[in-house]
């Protein structure tokens, strides 16, 4: 502690040559496998003469010259796609402990988005709620609570989306993925009953720790995050929260499924839920380092169950995935320059939040910066 009585930042320990080694290696890992899972879109692994062949599903000059005639459903696809910022905006009030105007709240979420795109480690998230905490002088656990049960009450919506898709045409095709949606199911609804005894019982907890002196740390970390599940402690709130969720879920899932429709496969929006949530739970495998080759392998894998010819499947996640980042990057970078934030403090920011997100038991945050 310094003179004025305030916290002096702590210098990080310098990483470790074994910790600095296994960064490599599972950086090494999750681009060799990113490129095998990308190339499953192109190509088929054939073992069948003793060794391993890659077989081309298609012709690539054909492939290229076909692109083109996919713009129609692009444009609408990119439409959608950014109408996801203003809707999480929506949502975002609806778990956050104080009112904080849109327009706050969009260009939050919108460089959040930008910063999942641009900067390495997926931070978005942490990101807007780093900023929402310095902005409106907040705790960061606080903030992230609030974008925690955001995300959550999406995954619910999701799986609500893709179990009423099973009553659409495609409900005999989507029997492939059924397995899975019991699985994820069982996975959501366990969320959320952690969620909400998390948020009934963190601030009980904490009370009783400070009656028995024990780790001022902790008191603070569970009262924190009782607000920011605050939420989550009454059947309404979690209930309007949901219905806010809906639209952030609805416009990439009619996203999707506007551009298999666009594909040729009749009656393909009603999938596009489906292929949503076979994206959300491919990505959110945890240990796997390879986001973006395990959205090629699925996207294109659902879309060939679907129907979709191995060419189309192709240009489907090829042309989701760059619109999708152009989108995200575009929409957010005019955020970026409405807060007039400089590629230096953006960064800078972003390790800042990365180190909050890890150590998110201090009693007291650091600095407070402006957004």
């Amino acid at each position: 502690m310094g003179a004025t009585g305030r916290r002096t930042p702590e210098r990080k320990a310098p990483a470790t040559p074994g910790r600095t080694l296994l960064k490599v290696l599972l950086g090494i890992v999750g681009v060799a496998l990113s490129a095998v899972l990308v190339a499953s879109a192109f190509y088929r692994f054939d073992l069948s003469g003793g060794g391993l062949r890659l077989v081309p599903r298609f012709s690539l000059p054909e492939f290229f010259a076909a692109l083109p005639g996919h713009l129609r459903w692009l444009v609408v696809f990119m439409a959608l796609t950014a109408a996801i910022l203003p809707l999480r905006a929506l949502q975002w009030q609806r778990t956050l402990p104080k009112y904080v105007p849109f327009r706050d709240r969009y260009h939050l979420v919108a460089i959040g988005a930008f910063t999942h795109n641009v900067l390495p480690g997926k931070l978005g998230e942490f990101i807007r709620s780093f900023l929402m905490a310095r902005t409106y002088q907040m705790p960061f656990i606080q903030a992230l609570g609030s974008v925690a049960v955001c995300k959550l009450l999406e995954f619910a919506a999701l799986m609500l989306l893709v179990a009423a898709s099973f009553l659409g045409p495609f409900g005999e095709v989507l029997g492939h993925f059924e397995g899975a949606l019991r699985v994820a199911v069982g996975v959501c609804v366990a969320l959320v009953i952690f969620v909400v005894l998390l948020a009934h019982y963190s601030a009980p907890l904490g009370r009783e720790l400070a009656r028995r002196g024990r780790l001022p740390k902790a008191q603070v970390f569970l009262h924190n995050v009782s607000d920011g599940l605050g939420t989550a402690r009454s059947f309404r709130g979690m209930a309007v929260a949901l219905l806010y969720s809906i639209g952030p879920v609805l416009a990439p899932a009619l996203a999707y499924g506007l551009a298999l429709r666009g594909l040729g496969i009749r009656g393909g929006i009603f999938a596009g839920a489906v292929v949503l949530g076979a994206i959300a739970l491919g990505q959110s495998t945890p240990g796997i380092p390879a986001g973006m080759g395990i959205y090629y392998f699925v996207t294109s894998w659902a879309a060939r169950e679907l129907g979709a010819t191995p060419e189309a499947a192709a240009a489907f996640s090829v042309l989701t995935h760059v619109s999708t980042v152009l989108t995200m990057v575009v929409v957010g970078g005019i955020s970026v320059l409405k807060k007039k934030l400089r590629w230096k403090d953006l960064r800078r920011r972003a390790h800042v939040a990365s180190d909050a997100a890890h150590h998110v038991t201090d009693v007291e945050d650091p600095e407070p910066a402006r957004a």
